[in-house]
């Protein structure tokens, strides 16, 4: 038996991921003017991360845009997985683009070392980028803190919206990575270590690569099959026992089919003394309540056990 299918508010995690892009440009736009007066290494990488940085809100928005499309009959549960692919490929994204790239350019600057000229640009572009990154994570971290419970790692392991915890990710390493920017830059400048501004892009494109990894492991369980939550589930079967009609609720099965649609199937023991028509209603009414509890339940298909369900 079907419950009704609420329509769920994405608004929270579209404002996040447009002010990522917004900032991000504006970053990777000045990281890339003060490099071709600079030529430092960690700016280059720097500027290499925000445009990547820029592409991935673009493809989570697209992922946004697909998973909301309504179901049809090539795709009865709607397109909400379409967030989750999405957010995989940005993990590829920071991996090879982001990454990669970064230690390889890193490399080769250790082994020929490019003199900085004017400095300071570097570093008020540093300074400028921390200020904008640093709104866009406050932004991300408020809408993610009003969802999450317990710590913060905890919470994006069991988040089911890649969308918000992607971009908090992806925003606390590039204020990490901007730190050992100006670290390398620094050290470059002022200790005349020539191989430091290279060090530092190898340092960046190792966070990214283990933050692509976090991100790529954790979208696939997403992708993957995961459940609802234990605190959902939980809720899910004490309202079915609170039925005067339920003897047992028997099983219980739950499916995230994007960010804000959960699937649940249920086996529940009715009463053996209903009737049909006593144990169409028990049925309707446990369906429906099970579909209060949460409101991204949008389908609930229930199995009775009882003499009187030869029909179902």
């Amino acid at each position: 038996m079907r419950a009704g299918s609420p329509q769920h508010a994405r608004q929270g995690s579209k404002v996040v991921i447009f002010a990522a892009l917004a900032g991000n440009l504006a970053i990777a736009s000045a990281k890339l003017v003060a490099f071709a007066f600079t030529a430092s290494s960690a700016m280059l990488t720097e500027a290499i991360h925000s445009f990547v940085d820029t592409g991935n809100q673009g493809l989570m928005y697209l992922g946004l845009r697909r998973g909301d499309r309504p179901a049809d009959d090539s795709h009865p549960f709607g397109y909400g997985m379409e967030v989750y692919f999405w957010t995989f490929v940005v993990a590829l994204l920071i991996f090879a683009v982001g990454g990669a790239v970064s230690i390889w350019e890193g490399v080769e600057k250790i082994r020929a070392p490019a003199e900085i000229s004017q400095p300071w640009i570097n570093f008020a572009v540093i300074g400028v980028a921390i200020v904008f990154e640093g709104t866009s994570f406050t932004v991300a971290l408020r809408e993610f803190n009003r969802v999450r419970s317990g710590g913060l790692l905890a919470s994006i392991r069991r988040s089911k919206d890649p969308t918000v915890f992607a971009v908090v990710l992806e925003d606390s390493a590039a204020l990490t990575g901007l730190l050992v920017a100006a670290a390398g830059l620094a050290a470059s400048v002022w200790l005349h270590l020539a191989w430091a501004d290279g060090a530092a892009s190898c340092l960046i494109g190792a966070l990214l690569i283990l933050v692509a990894a976090f991100l790529a492991n954790e979208t696939r369980s997403l992708l993957t099959g995961e459940g609802a939550s234990a605190r959902v589930v939980r809720a899910i079967r004490e309202t079915a026992a609170r039925h005067p009609h339920v003897e047992q609720v028997r099983e219980i099965q739950s499916l995230h089919v994007g960010p804000e649609r959960i699937l649940v199937g249920l086996s529940i023991e009715f009463a053996p003394s209903l009737s049909r028509a006593e144990l169409d209603r028990a049925v309707r009414e446990t369906a429906a309540q099970i579909a209060k509890v949460d409101g991204r339940i949008f389908e609930v298909f229930l199995r009775p056990d009882s003499p009187s369900a030869d029909a179902y």
